[in-house]
């Protein structure tokens, strides 16, 4: 680490508190911000240490990798640190004031009304589900040549879009799956752009950006309005599904939810229920198919669990290693690779004082680098998942505290059974010359270019 720079206080309204970059060493720094987001806070952390202060006039801004700080952000004073910030600000054109935007107390109202739909005893028909989506994807598969290219990403974008509708909804979502997914995905390229400069155009004024983020809510509310329509002229799932629970709902008034209000959250889970999880699997099997013999001990221990012609909940417990690699791709791929918050008291937070109003920036994919916590933090190695290494707050790809997400453990359940569905039936490898794609940290953390992997049948 270089030699601590407390940043020129000319550059500030609010005294500076914390070691970071000058502004005349920032201004040049933003074209390489945009290009590589990631690379530039692993330079700065690897700079000027654990809590990095910005020569950025208003609000005073942070960067804060410590695990024990975060924890303190997320966990301990959750209640101090508020979601106001430009990044959830410009989400929230899209899933509205849904449950990964939403503040108290729509918020907390919101998740005690949707938690049933998430209760344990939900998960056993989940891989039910997911192991019926997987059939269809490996039969389109089986059907290719030995050998056959196929776009990864889009796969798993699929097969997490179906489930989300089969799960969440009880309905098929696959006659929407690509227009889904390109609405979902154009949407967040306009709110990454939105998040990377402090003023943009009003939402209604006709830039290109505009135009495209309004198409794609056009998209993702015809689908909100078809399933609400198909639940209304139907009847309710044998076990309330979050849609049942929106219909249900009353706020502490006794009043219904608003049609907004039920549209934000159905847009939450269709965004990031499908497109967080399609991620973390993307990246999964990039890291499996650059380890062969990794992918190797996946087979054999899906090979040894999996002897009936379905998939059960039971089945999942009985895969550690499969979980592992999971739990590994997350921690080198965290899909929420940034995380922001508003400090609404003053703190302090590894030795600096934080004041009120501060924005402070968090990023997983650092936090799950630092060497205080991680072993060889740069290479793919499950078994520290299974060692007892692994120190959990410094795990966080799911955050942590009072907003961890609502899906965790429904995203965990989808991840294993299509990862062990997928492993029991094929090989991926890389085409000849390639490799694992770079990282695009857009809203979440994307290969480059998608992932293009050579798909063999392991029946004979």
């Amino acid at each position: 680490m270089s030699e601590i720079e407390i940043p020129n206080r000319k550059y500030f309204r609010t005294p500076a508190t914390a070691p970071g970059p000058s502004g005349p060493q920032m201004l040049p720094a933003f074209g390489a911000i945009r290009r590589d987001p990631l690379a530039y806070l692993n330079k700065i952390w690897r700079s000027y240490g654990d809590v990095v202060q910005f020569p950025i006039p208003t609000p005073p801004s942070y960067f804060v990798s410590h695990p024990d700080a975060v924890k303190r952000i997320l966990v301990d004073r959750p209640r101090d640190y508020s979601k106001a910030t430009i990044q959830y600000k410009a989400l929230s054109l899209v899933t509205g004031d849904g449950l990964l935007t939403a503040e108290n107390p729509p918020w907390k109202e919101h998740r005690l009304m949707l938690q049933p739909a998430f209760h344990p005893r939900q998960l056993e028909p989940l891989v039910g589900q997911v192991d019926q989506g997987a059939a269809a994807l490996l039969k389109e598969w089986e059907r290719a040549s030995t050998g056959e290219s196929v776009d990864i990403e889009r796969a798993m974008l699929r097969a997490a879009l179906e489930t989300v509708g089969h799960a969440l909804f009880s309905q098929d979502l696959s006659g929407d799956a690509v227009e889904l997914t390109d609405a979902t995905l154009d949407a967040l390229e306009v709110v990454v752009a939105r998040a990377r400069v402090p003023i943009s155009p009003p939402a209604w004024f006709p830039t290109p950006a505009n135009r495209t983020l309004k198409r794609a809510n056009a998209i993702l509310d015809g689908a909100v309005a078809r399933l609400i329509a198909a639940r209304q002229q139907g009847s309710a799932s044998s076990t309330p599904d979050v849609l049942d629970l929106l219909i249900a709902a009353r706020d502490s008034s006794g009043a219904p939810l608003s049609a907004k209000e039920i549209r934000d959250e159905i847009v939450t889970f269709i965004v990031a229920g499908h497109e967080t999880v399609a991620a973390a699997l993307t990246w999964c099997w990039a890291l499996l198919a650059a380890s062969p013999q990794i992918q190797q001990q996946v087979q054999l221990e899906v090979d040894s669990v999996l002897t009936s012609e379905h998939l059960m909940l039971s089945d999942l417990a009985r895969l550690p290693f499969t979980r592992a690699c999971v739990d590994e791709a997350l921690r080198m791929y965290p899909p929420a690779w940034l995380i922001t918050r508003k400090a609404l008291a003053d703190d302090e937070l590894a030795g600096a004082k934080i004041p009120a109003g501060a924005l402070v920036i968090m990023s997983p994919w650092i936090v799950h680098r630092h060497p205080d916590f991680w072993v060889d933090p740069d290479s793919f190695v499950p078994q520290r998942f299974l060692d007892g290494s692994v120190t959990r707050h410094a795990f966080i790809p799911f955050g942590n505290g009072l907003r961890l997400c609502i899906g965790r453990d429904f995203a965990y359940a989808e991840a294993v059974a299509l990862v062990a569905r997928i492993a029991s039936r094929f090989t991926l490898s890389y085409p000849e010359g390639k490799s694992i794609p770079a990282a695009n940290p857009s809203v979440t953390m994307r290969p480059i270019g998608g992932l293009n992997l050579l798909v063999e049948s392991r029946i004979r």
